[in-house]
C-alpha cells in the first residue's frame, strides 16, 4: 500500500511540474486575404472580368463566389461572369488551423456606349471608331450640291444622337458628314 501511495505522489508532482500550469502554444496567424483587381465600384463594359489577388499562408483555399479559385504561390485568379448592374462578389481564404478571411466587392457591368465627339474626324475613320464601339454607323452626306464640288474629304459636322449621350451597343448613329462643316 505504501507503495501505491508513494508512485501516486510520485505521478502527480511529475504532472504538476514545478508549479507552473503549463502555457498553451500560441494559435497561429489568421489567414490574410488581398484583392488586387478590380477595385471596389469599378464599373465595366464587359460581361465577366478576372478578379485577382494574393493570400498567405501561400498554400490557403481561395474560393470567389463560392467556387475555388486557382492558387499559385500565393496568388489567385478567377474569371467571374458578371449579369447587368451591380455585382456583389465574395471571396473567402481558407486553411485548416487558421481563421478564415473574408472580402466582398462591387463590380458594375454597363454595357452602354457614350457616343464620342468626331466632329471633324474623316467619315471614315469615324464610322471605323464606331463600329469598334460596338456601335451602328450611319453616315448622312449633308453638304448640299455645291459641297461635291469642294476638295478634301468629307469629314463628321454632328451626330445623331449627339456626343455624350450614352446609348446600348448596337445603337445606330448618324454621322452627318460634309467637306465644310
Amino acid at each position: 500500500m505504501r507503495r501505491v501511495a508513494f508512485l501516486v505522489l510520485v505521478a502527480a508532482a511529475a504532472v504538476g511540474g514545478c508549479g507552473a500550469d503549463p502555457k498553451p502554444p500560441p494559435d497561429p496567424a489568421p489567414v490574410k486575404l488581398s484583392i488586387t483587381a478590380p477595385g471596389d465600384s469599378t464599373t465595366v463594359k464587359d460581361d465577366s472580368v478576372e478578379l485577382t489577388g494574393t493570400v498567405q499562408p501561400a498554400r490557403a483555399a481561395v474560393e470567389v463566389l463560392g467556387h475555388a479559385a486557382a492558387v499559385t504561390g500565393g496568388s489567385f485568379s478567377a474569371q467571374v461572369p458578371l449579369k447587368e448592374g451591380t455585382n456583389v462578389i465574395d471571396v473567402s481564404a481558407t486553411m485548416p488551423g487558421r481563421s478564415a478571411a473574408f472580402a466582398a466587392l462591387r463590380v458594375n457591368y454597363d454595357p452602354r456606349v457614350t457616343i464620342p465627339d468626331l466632329t471633324h474626324v474623316v467619315d471614315d475613320d469615324a464610322a471605323a471608331r464606331m463600329t469598334k464601339l460596338g456601335l451602328d454607323p450611319q453616315l448622312d452626306a449633308v453638304g448640299g450640291l455645291f459641297d461635291e464640288f469642294r476638295s478634301g474629304a468629307r469629314r463628321v459636322c454632328e451626330s445623331d444622337p449627339p456626343a455624350g449621350t450614352t446609348v446600348d451597343p448596337g445603337s445606330k448613329v448618324t454621322l452627318k458628314t460634309a467637306k465644310r462643316c
